[in-house]
């Protein structure tokens, strides 16, 4: 038999496949990163941690009362060691991370910065955007007006000589990252890797590294990585103001009710709680309360996203013991193996990622769109698929996963007789 002819074979039995699978009619949704319900009901006990009158912290703040715009202390004690950021450079904030990133660049481009008075808005303003990257960080910096540059991504995070050649410029004044379990690789940014960046020379006095820590305590292995302390990396190589660090308990415990973080060196904090304090009066310290009791300390944290791993873990297991099955020694496509986080990355053949997606939304089953992974939407060799497998239950994501490897055959068995 003839390549052509092997080739054809493979084709004709994808498609037969494929058609099998969307002829099932089903509906399932693998496109974000949003906790399952039984996730959410892991934080039940939250809603019951504060009544009646008992709203007072332990230091005797009343919670319902104006002000405390740094959040309550003990809240911050709790995560300090978590976040690795010391309390007094640690503010909690509302239900939304994004909010405080959208908050603190915008303070940015109209203010300047704690290292630098000039304003990021008085001329072109630009951010480094690893990728495959978090396509929330790349909407939220586009329509604040920055330009938006790719940096490429090993196994340990950014490429410094890259990023380095690009930071001579001095309109760029940061860098987008995802440090543990990247947004959508899952990759770990290593500690070299992060020392590097935290020495690296840059033209702009205040380039910034945008720390977004949100997956740092989400791992599916008892082995895992450790958060890396950014803040003593960064003051060790002589730019202590150089990360803003974000997080939140947003899929920790109630995704639209949860706590929010920001970490800085000290003179950024103090701009930072400056400038805050003209826009707001305090955050939602009932909220905070709510979380400072369900939790406990430190190890109430741990104990409870361990219990997260037991449900998600066997959903990533799903997908790929699937592609592995399917799709295993085919030179038809990658993945990652991610110990954290909430997203697998499949790297298609060129070209593909497109049919691929919509392939999968004719035959029930709806992914992120191709591109979105990368900055402006555009995937430049378009084989970049984001698998978010958290939010169906475990036999939807095994079928999702099995419609999806249909839907890779056909894409590629398609592209390989066509060139």
């Amino acid at each position: 038999m003839s390549h052509t002819s092997e080739l054809q074979a493979e084709l004709d039995s994808a498609a037969r496949a494929y058609e099998e699978f969307a002829s099932r009619g089903l509906k399932l949704d693998i496109t974000r990163g949003k906790p399952s319900s039984e996730q959410l009901d892991l934080a039940a006990g939250l809603l019951d941690a504060v009544s009646g009158d008992d709203v007072k912290t332990p230091s005797g703040i009343d919670t319902r009362n104006y002000g405390g715009l740094e959040g309550i202390v003990e809240l911050r004690e709790l995560f300090s060691p978590l976040l690795k950021v010391p309390t007094d450079q640690l503010l909690a904030g509302g239900n939304a991370s994004l909010s405080l990133m959208a908050q603190t660049l915008t303070f940015a481009i109209l203010h300047g910065t704690a290292n630098s008075s000039r304003p990021w808005g008085q001329g072109p303003h630009k951010l480094l955007c690893p990728v495959p990257g978090y396509d929330r960080h790349f909407t939220l910096a586009e329509s604040l007006g920055f330009e938006l540059l790719s940096i490429p991504m090993d196994d340990e995070g950014p490429i410094v000589a890259e990023a380095q050649r690009l930071a001579e410029d001095e309109s760029v004044k940061g860098m987008w990252l995802v440090p543990m379990y990247s947004n959508p690789t899952g990759i770990s940014i290593s500690a070299k890797r992060a020392a590097e960046l935290a020495a690296m020379p840059a033209a702009a006095p205040d380039f910034t590294l945008l720390w977004d820590n949100a997956y740092g305590l989400h791992h599916l292995r008892p082995e895992h990585a450790e958060v890396i302390d950014i803040l003593s990396l960064c003051a060790e190589a002589g730019n202590p103001e150089r990360p803003w660090i974000f997080a939140s308990t947003s899929k920790i415990t109630h995704a639209g009710a949860g706590v929010s973080f920001f970490g800085a060196g000290p003179d950024t904090i103090g701009w930072v709680r400056a400038n805050l304090g003209k826009i707001s009066i305090g955050p939602d310290k009932i909220n905070q309360l709510r979380h400072l009791r369900f939790f406990g300390d430190a190890a109430g944290v741990e104990a409870h996203m361990r219990k997260h791993a037991e449900v998600i873990a066997p959903k990533f297991d799903a997908v790929l013991s699937t592609l592995e099955s399917e799709l295993g020694g085919r030179d038809l496509a990658q993945w990652t193996h991610p110990d954290g986080g909430y997203f697998i990355t499949l790297t298609t053949m060129e070209g593909t990622a497109d049919r691929i997606v919509k392939l999968a939304a004719e035959a029930g089953v709806k992914l992120t769109p191709a591109g979105a992974t990368h900055p402006y939407g555009l995937d430049p060799l378009n084989n970049v698929i984001r698998i978010a497998p958290t939010m169906p239950t475990a036999d939807e994501v095994e079928l999702a996963a099995q419609g999806l490897v249909a839907c890779v055959k056909l894409a590629s068995y398609e592209k390989l007789l066509a060139g």
